[in-house]
């Protein structure tokens, strides 16, 4: 494909249902992230996602953990401006730099020598949870119970792979660029 069929939508260029979105996030970031203008050619799509993510971003596992999960995911399905946003986040959560490149590079937490057990059963998890379409079975979720979580967070997990197999799909399939602003974490 050589022509990009997703054009990086403005507030004005947008379907109707997607232009106060997209206004306000660009008021907020000051400026719109190009994933986002080009989800936009479905509002319904951008709505969902938005919604799926705030929610998951309310659940009760803990930032690092989200951002965990999150940066599983984007390395799991290869997007790439998924990979750089949550490396920022990750840098501004101050999370340990051994860690980031871990997650990555795809490399299984439960390997490295340093690594925090607990993030490393939720990696683990979560893809057990994608590999398995949510029939883990009972030793794995015992296992992941035994790092503190709960029921709750176990299907927190399920909220997040929602949210972000949206986003990583729908990234890849408008080829969305990494943004000038997350380039260093690309």
């Amino acid at each position: 494909m050589t022509e990009v069929p997703f054009p990086d939508l403005t507030p004005e260029s947008a379907p109707p249902g997607a232009r106060r979105t997209l206004e306000a996030t660009a008021k907020h970031l000051g400026y719109l992230p190009a994933a986002l203008a080009r989800m936009a050619t479905s509002p319904q799509l951008m709505d969902g996602f938005l919604k799926a993510s705030g929610l998951f971003e309310s659940s009760t596992l803990d930032p690092v953990a989200r951002e965990v999960l999150v940066m599983t995911m984007a390395v799991r399905n290869g997007c790439h401006i998924c990979v750089a946003m949550h490396t920022a986040a990750l840098t501004r959560l101050a999370a340990d730099p051994a860690l980031i490149a871990a997650l990555r590079e795809g490399r299984p937490l439960a390997e490295e020598q340093q690594s925090d057990e607990r993030l490393a059963a939720l990696q683990t998890f979560t893809l057990a949870v994608i590999e398995t379409a949510g029939a883990v079975s009972d030793d794995q979720l015992a296992a992941f119970l035994k790092h503190g979580y709960t029921t709750q967070n176990a299907l927190e997990v399920v909220l997040g792979i929602g949210a972000y197999t949206m986003s990583t799909l729908a990234n890849r399939m408008t080829r969305s660029p990494v943004d000038a602003q997350l380039a260093a974490y690309a």
